[in-house]
């Protein structure tokens, strides 16, 4: 039996602990440091290295614009290079999630992401950046056109899938218990459409978790996951056990969101009352623990994660 995981962080206060977006990527983190401190070239390195993985891009200029320094320090990386497409791409998406923050107008971040996406046009992480504001504060018909628009660029995009599922699960809250439900299917078709290999074959237990946000916030479930029988229904558990047989047969720790599935998935088995299962899911997620889904549907997600872990491995 491998040993148990790391130590997830120090005990400090309730809602005080900090969830690290870089996951295991510690050549982001090292670049997100420098660029803090004002070294932009150590993450014009990172992306140049970076390449076409898309993913990989889309992960780690995601987590650089999330950092409250990053539009300050893209904007003096473009005036010293102002042909350098990904400081255009980066500041853009930093004017994203300071949008998101009420800190800049949607329309100046939108004309900003068109522009990035011009300089680039096989790139989808500039409409990525566009796909993150508007599922926060567009409409149906931008969100649908946008993620297609990521799609056309890369079919497989992983964290675009993501966002296309939480926004689905919204509709019609006051629908309850619905095995029909539009993002069962929309989970469904993607994952049979992507290869073999791909994360997005987990992607019918995401549409499961976050439908369960929708409903237990609407009061549809309870919001006590082991009063819940939203995890233990026929439909549930074949979702459940295909995800888990494909990791155990594909699961691929090299992608970059790889832990954001593992965090979904060991919730999943947690939920459903399979230990040995979450286990083992547990000790791949180490200590990088996500914020989603361990805070669904109104929890701390750090002691939510701390106690299903610590019940699972046997050290509560």
């Amino acid at each position: 039996m491998p040993p148990p995981p790391p130590p997830f962080g120090r005990a400090r206060k309730r809602g005080a602990h900090a969830f690290d977006a870089a996951l295991d990527d510690t050549e982001l983190a090292s670049a997100r440091t420098a660029l803090a401190q004002g070294r932009w070239t150590e993450v014009r390195s990172l992306l140049v290295a970076t390449g076409d993985d898309w993913d990989r891009r889309g992960h780690r200029i995601t987590v650089l614009a999330q950092e409250p320094g990053t539009a300050a320090w893209s904007r003096e990386w473009r005036l010293a290079e102002p042909e350098s497409a990904d400081a255009a791409v980066l500041q853009a998406c930093a004017m994203v999630f300071r949008a998101l923050n009420g800190k800049e107008r949607p329309d100046h971040v939108r004309k900003a992401c068109h522009a990035a996406a011009a300089l680039v046009p096989d790139d989808p992480t500039p409409w990525l950046s566009l796909l993150i504001l508007e599922c926060a504060t567009g409409r149906e018909e931008d969100v649908v056109r946008l993620f297609d628009e990521v799609r056309h660029r890369h079919p497989d995009h992983h964290h675009a899938h993501h966002l296309m599922v939480a926004r689905l699960a919204e509709r019609h809250a006051e629908a309850g218990q619905d095995p029909m439900h539009e993002v069962y299917d929309f989970a469904s078709w993607a994952a049979e459409q992507a290869p073999a290999d791909s994360p997005l074959a987990i992607l019918p237990v995401i549409a499961h978790t976050e439908r369960y946000r929708v409903l237990a916030a609407a009061g549809s479930e309870p919001l006590d996951v082991a009063s819940s029988r939203h995890w233990t229904g026929r439909r549930a558990r074949h979702v459940m056990n295909a995800a888990f047989d494909w990791w155990l047969e594909w699961g691929n720790e090299d992608h970059p969101r790889n832990r954001v599935d593992l965090n979904f998935l060991a919730h999943a088995k947690f939920c459903e009352g399979r230990p040995a299962e979450a286990a083992a899911l547990f000790h791949r997620i180490g200590p990088h623990a996500t914020p989603a889904p361990w805070s669904y549907p109104d929890r701390d997600p750090y002691d939510a994660f701390r106690t299903a872990r610590n019940i699972t491995l046997g050290t509560a």
